[in-house]
């Protein structure tokens, strides 16, 4: 921090002083762990982290803490909160710029704390850029951007977006989609509530991991962690709410252009057991036919056993995924769009815009939807974005691999993702009529032609 007596706080570090917020708030006190005279004790943090924090609190992370300040003394460079998620810039002693990131859980308590050299994404002014940018030996990549217009969608740009994909927690949006249908039907409220049980729990992303048993939540409650924090048992208590039945026959009707590329319908917790528990039903997953596979489901129901620490391998190539193609996601999302406003009460507007993934601009576009998905050796970023005059854009970004190595952590694909809608590309586009627009086309459809 600029501690120098007169001297006067950088934009960035006044953004960061004036921020009140649980993320401001939470954001200074991690610039102070890099910053302060003295390396703060355990006790000192104590109280600060979800109990799943996945460093644990113990020496090894005060180790880290001190691995970190060495590259100081830290200059406050930029400051960048969006919803649950915050970015902090810090120029270290030897010029290096560096990113602390933090994930807030609903309760202000920090969930992730890391500290990186600077991802450092340059601006794109053409598609090909676009493209140079994401080409890695050993990465499969896909890109999807498309205009929504009354006609269709207009594809401006794609690679591979024909090809079906592992998408991660991109299912989310099916999901909600389903449940959607089952309020429509007056199956389900956004006033009934699901509970906690240890068959419901999962992992982290998310917090309600973290309820007790017997926990009560409301419906709209967990819709809403199931979308803005990306909340894995808060999704798994939706499907089990809804049924898996109901959820697989809600595949088509949302969307999903082949549904037994998603069938058995998983949740998190399978496959997170499936994936990372017993190597043996693994294998045996990868063998067996769809019926087989919801035999083998039936069969490890129970209480999570595996943990955060098992996770390393990846295992989408054994088919322990959610499989889609791009344009999937252009429908899912285009449906939601849909669903919001034909939704009078606005909670559903509120829950897909609670999260926009990067920082927005508002005077640019009056609406944002964005989803995540990761898991070992998958990465994708989609957004919907809407302009002030009513014109609306997606954007679709997939990565996926045989090795974690090659995917990293998303800085640099949500980067990408930024730097495409702040570029103007998505704008360049067909005009605000969507002349030309047509029923769609099939694989290999060329920039500024309708989407199949």
């Amino acid at each position: 921090m600029n501690d120098a007596a007169g001297s006067v706080p950088s934009a960035a570090e006044a953004a960061l002083a004036a921020d009140e917020s649980a993320m401001g708030e939470a954001a200074r006190w991690a610039v102070e762990l890099l910053t302060a005279p003295g390396l703060a004790t355990e006790d000192a943090l104590a109280g600060r982290f979800v109990p799943s924090f996945p460093f644990g609190l113990g020496g090894g992370f005060v180790q880290r803490l001190r691995e970190w300040r060495e590259k100081g003394p830290f200059t406050v460079e930029g400051y960048e909160p969006v919803a649950h998620k915050g970015w902090v810039v810090l120029r270290g002693g030897d010029g290096t710029r560096h990113f602390l990131s933090l994930t807030l859980d609903s309760s202000g308590l920090l969930r992730l704390l890391t500290f990186q050299p600077e991802t450092v994404i340059p601006d794109v002014r053409g598609w090909d850029e676009v493209e140079d940018l994401l080409r890695t030996e050993g990465v499969e990549h896909s890109v999807l951007a498309v205009r929504l217009t009354a006609d269709g969608p207009v594809v401006l740009h794609e690679s591979a977006a024909d090809r079906p994909m592992p998408t991660g927690s991109a299912y989310k949006l099916f999901l909600m989609r389903a449940l959607l249908v089952a309020i429509d039907e007056g199956r389900v409220s956004w006033d009934d509530e699901v509970v906690i049980t240890p068959e419901l729990r999962s992992l982290p992303t998310g917090d309600m991991q973290e309820l007790p048993d017997g926990a009560r939540v409301s419906v709209r409650e967990t819709a809403h962690k199931m979308i803005a924090l990306s909340d894995n048992t808060g999704a798994d208590l939706i499907a089990d709410l809804l049924g898996r039945e109901a959820v697989e026959a809600a595949l088509a009707p949302a969307g999903h252009h082949d549904p037994s590329l998603i069938r058995p319908f998983l949740t998190s917790h399978e496959v997170f057991e499936l994936g990372w528990g017993d190597p043996e039903r693994r294998a045996e997953w990868a063998r067996r036919d769809e019926a087989g596979r919801r035999e083998l489901l039936s069969e490890i129901a129970g209480p999570i056993t595996v943990r955060i620490s098992d996770l390393g391998e990846t295992v989408h190539q054994l088919g322990l995924d959610w499989f889609m193609d791009a344009h999937d996601v252009v429908r899912v999302l285009d449906g939601l769009r849909e669903d919001s406003e034909r939704d009078a009460d606005g909670v559903v507007e509120e829950i897909l815009t609670a999260y926009p993934g990067i920082p927005v601009d508002r005077d640019r576009w009056s609406r944002v939807y964005f989803k995540a998905g990761s898991s070992p050796g998958v990465m994708m970023f989609c957004w919907l974005v809407e302009d002030h005059a009513g014109r609306v854009w997606v954007l679709v970004l997939r990565q996926s691999s045989a090795e974690q190595k090659f995917i990293g952590d998303g800085l640099f694909l949500r980067g990408v993702g930024r730097r495409i809608i702040e570029s103007g590309l998505l704008a360049a586009g067909p005009d605000s009529a969507g002349a030309g627009a047509g029923a769609g086309v099939g694989a290999g459809a060329s920039e500024g032609k309708p989407a199949r």
